[in-house]
């Protein structure tokens, strides 16, 4: 009873937390230039694991794709379902995951060793404020960068299935591209766009939460930055369902 209840105080904790940083967002003054820094700061440094987690991924739906095609003559959808596949859910989920894990631990990390050195408060004593300045820049750097990784991320998908289906199965390369697009629109472009926005704003808000509340030293800030990790992954992926059943689940 006593940890249901304490996990109910978190939940509370989490909404005034948020609530905070939405009204800041809304009223100047506004560090916009902060806010680009950290989106800059994360889309470099996720960009490689992107492109190395996805392109790899999409070489192997290829080849997984192009056994089960084979059997059935239907080598040109092959493209069809790449495209689908990874614009849809591979490289939203992939992205954000590869976001919670460099970008969100860093956020987390920076605001805990800030919080535990007394940081914070000494931003509060200069009539600065901590919530503004520090916290509200580093989620818009992570919601502003998620969607940036993603379409990168889901170029590298698309270009691994290329490389599988043509470049090593000898398919031919006319095929594939004619039928790329045949099962896609520019909305399932859009819609990751939307969905990595949202898991962006989801995973800056549970990194900052949790870095803004360490306590406890060193052990502290770690155990933030595992939290971090666990619990935005864990609600993004929640959001990921929920997200796939509105946007592509109407006309089932």
């Amino acid at each position: 009873m006593t940890g249901l209840l304490d996990g109910l105080a978190g939940v509370g904790r989490f909404a005034v937390f948020a609530a905070a940083l939405g009204q800041r967002l809304l009223r100047p003054p506004f560090f916009g230039g902060e806010a680009l820094r950290h989106t800059w700061t994360t889309a470099a440094r996720c960009l490689l694991p992107v492109l190395a987690v996805n392109l790899p991924f999409g070489m192997v739906i290829s080849l997984q794709g192009l056994e089960i095609f084979h059997s059935y003559g239907a080598e040109r959808l092959l493209s069809s379902l790449v495209s689908v596949t990874v614009l849809r859910e591979l490289a939203p989920v992939m992205a954000s995951v590869l976001v919670a894990a460099q970008g969100g631990s860093s956020v987390a990390a920076e605001l805990g060793a800030m919080r535990i050195k007394d940081e914070l408060d000494a931003t509060v004593v200069m009539a600065v404020d901590p919530l503004r300045f520090h916290v509200l820049p580093r989620v818009l750097g992570l919601a502003l960068s998620c969607p940036m990784l993603y379409v990168a991320g889901a170029t590298a998908g698309l270009l691994g299935g290329y490389i599988t289906a043509v470049l090593v199965k000898g398919e031919p390369g006319g095929v594939f591209l004619a039928n790329l697009w045949a099962l896609t629109t520019p909305m399932d472009l859009w819609a990751g766009v939307l969905k990595t926005g949202v898991f962006g704003v989801v995973i800056g808000l549970v990194a900052a939460f949790h870095g803004n509340f360490a306590s406890g030293g060193a052990a502290g800030v770690g155990r933030a930055v595992n939290d971090t990790v666990v619990h935005s992954v864990l609600a993004f992926i929640a959001f990921n369902y929920v997200l796939t059943s509105a946007l592509f689940g109407m006309g089932s």
